[in-house]
């Protein structure tokens, strides 16, 4: 479910007030007990968060490929994936607050997750504003860290309409939701979003992506922009990305 409303917080940086909507943050709930899973998504969605709920490891990680999450509230003992497997997953592409929320006792066991790539750990049971005060506290972290990253390295961002690269993560999203590409895939739209009407001919994207020479009957080129136009317009159907220029190649802008 999600609200508009005007709740937000915000953070402090080199002096500037960073507002942070909370209707623009998707939070990931992972918790296999559906009366806590409930619980913790009514608190965040009572704030104005945009909250996914997920049951198992494995559903979990389909919703992190098919969406962007700023920050991911998670149990330890899950069926399929497990939690701990999951944040390692997570820490190969993706950089968001992770929170864990476990009935596991012990030292050594929040040593372990925090050195997997949590950022935190909550004992169960828990006190619902403590969990809400964490969450903001990451949240404040994260967004002053990314709006730093943004700053420092402006270059790594690309961007056209509602569709966003990411050079640093190797990210692509379409209004806010993980776009699931190959590497050639990844390689391919961020040559076309560095050069914004520029036509590329199937000569020029297959030389530079496979670092091999063109043969002109080759339909490589071909399949891999069916393939992206296929997975962005999964997301975003009334949107044209890749434009073709019939008998020269490919732009990602229709600008002319």
């Amino acid at each position: 479910m999600n609200r508009t409303i005007n709740n937000f917080g915000k953070a402090i940086t080199n002096g500037v007030v960073i507002f942070i909507m909370n209707n623009n943050i998707n939070i990931l709930v992972v918790e296999d007990d559906e009366d806590i899973n409930n619980l913790l998504y009514k608190i965040l969605d009572k704030q104005g968060y945009r909250v996914t709920s997920a049951y198992s490891g494995s559903e979990a990680k389909m919703c992190l490929e098919r969406q962007y999450f700023q920050l991911v509230l998670l149990d330890l003992m899950l069926p399929a994936i497990s939690g701990e497997n999951l944040i390692s997953e997570i820490r190969k592409f993706k950089t968001m607050p992770i929170i864990v929320i476990s009935a596991k006792p012990g030292q050594d066991i929040k040593i372990k997750v925090l050195k997997l790539g949590a950022d935190d750990f909550i004992c169960k049971p828990f006190d619902t504003n403590e969990v809400l005060a964490r969450v903001e506290s990451q949240l404040r972290r994260y967004t002053i860290f990314s709006n730093s990253c943004n700053k420092n390295d402006k270059d790594n961002i690309l961007v056209y309409e509602d569709l966003i690269l990411n050079r640093e993560t190797v990210e692509v999203t379409v209004k806010n939701k993980y776009v699931p590409l190959t590497a050639r895939e990844f390689t391919i739209l961020e040559l076309l979003m560095s050069n914004p009407n520029k036509v590329f001919t199937k000569s020029n994207l297959f030389e530079h992506v496979w670092n091999e020479d063109f043969f002109c009957d080759d339909n490589t080129v071909n399949v891999h922009i069916s393939n992206i136009r296929s997975k962005l317009s999964k997301i975003n159907p009334n949107t044209e990305y890749i434009h073709t220029v019939w008998g020269i190649g490919y732009k990602i802008s229709d600008k002319t």
